[in-house]
């Protein structure tokens, strides 16, 4: 999910086609004042850094006549807490568990989807997670969605041994010094939950403790390198063999280090959606309708998408990115599957989030 997701602000400058849709689509043929439709002109997005192709705000901008302040954050947890403390945005870009606390908090605003007809287009896929968080498609509108995994160096780790393994490899002594991993508390206890066979959305305390011992094992005797969006730079220079990674920071890897490979472990993972909401305290709705209908145009997915690695939760996007000729051909990480049995969507569940941040402390201790 983002922050988690990446900033690839050097990066994917280097992978950007400068002409079509792939550098933000083509300029608009009609311009819509939004100060005449929506009474106001002006649009306050907060979402994850580099999550949007080059040209698409200026050429929002263009089409309605109006000034988008585009904010960035790291974390759901830091743009919540920015909410709370009384800023007011038009539209918000949470992953799935942060915009079911939203709703349940009554920070967000019902979405009118008449004004938003560009939803039609949404992957059945992602309309099926959705119900995981936003129960009556009422609140939240996807955006990009994906898996985590993890990545591999295919000349110095064998392909059998890893997808034996999945999980388990990050105990496994050969590849000691070798990992990256993402320095997150609830990424890390999803994959030792996974690891044990357990929901990573548990609230048993005795599988949370043994989660818990599995992490302080690799802790101690793996000696990995606890990192966040830096691996993207690492993985591509091959810095180590293996790391955890977010699928669409894996997809860029992918398509810049051809020696990298990419697996979702069979013990199953953490699926999740970033998706648009717009909050209770918005100024100006109209627009914002606007813009998440412009953001789920064919055009701009694919703009996005391309930019960025992750994968666009519009099909058609889907198949031109990763198709023979497309800036994600042959990259799986690009595709995340649609099958895991035992893939899970998060919940809000703050009584876990507490424990879990306080395990995680310990977990990093030597």
């Amino acid at each position: 999910m983002f922050w988690k997701k990446s900033e690839k602000i050097i990066l994917a400058a280097a992978m950007i086609t400068m002409a079509g849709c792939s550098s933000g689509g083509k300029e608009p043929e009609e311009t819509i004042d939004a100060k005449e439709k929506f009474g106001c002109n002006v649009l306050n997005v907060f979402a994850p850094g580099e999550y949007i192709g080059e040209n698409v705000i200026g050429n929002f901008e263009k089409k309605f006549n109006a000034k988008v302040n585009y904010d960035t954050f790291d974390s759901n947890e830091m743009m919540y807490t920015k909410l709370l403390g009384g800023s007011s945005y038009d539209v918000l870009l949470p992953s799935d568990y942060m915009i079911e606390q939203l709703t349940q908090e009554n920070l967000l605003q019902k979405l009118d989807k008449s004004q938003i007809p560009n939803t039609s287009l949404v992957d059945p896929v992602v309309k099926a997670m959705e119900k995981e968080y936003d129960p009556t498609g009422e609140y939240s509108a996807p955006y990009f969605w994906g898996t985590v995994g993890l990545v591999y160096n295919t000349e110095n780790v064998d392909e059998e041994t890893i997808k034996k393994e999945g999980w388990d490899i990050l105990h496994n002594t050969d590849y000691k010094g070798k990992i990256y991993f993402y320095d997150s508390q609830r990424d890390g206890f999803m994959i030792a939950f996974k690891a044990l066979g357990y929901s990573m959305n548990t609230g048993d305390s005795k599988e949370i403790t043994a989660a818990y011992e599995w992490l302080k094992k690799m802790n101690d005797t793996m000696d990995p390198a606890y990192v966040t969006d830096e691996v993207i730079d690492s993985m591509i220079n091959g810095d180590k063999d293996i790391a955890i990674m977010y699928s669409g920071d894996a997809a860029f890897v992918l398509s810049e280090n051809e020696s990298m490979g990419w697996i979702e472990p069979d013990q199953g993972t953490n699926k999740w959606v970033d998706a648009m909401v717009i909050p209770a305290n918005a100024s100006c709705t109209g627009l914002a309708h606007a813009w998440i209908n412009e953001m789920l145009s064919e055009e701009v997915q694919y703009a996005n998408s391309d930019y960025v690695g992750y994968t666009s939760v519009n099909v058609n996007v889907v198949k031109k990115l990763s198709g023979e000729g497309g800036t994600y051909f042959e990259d799986p990480a690009y595709t995340p599957r649609t099958d895991g049995a035992k893939d899970e969507v998060f919940h809000y569940n703050p009584e876990l989030k507490r424990q879990l941040s306080d395990l995680w402390n310990k977990v990093k201790l030597n």
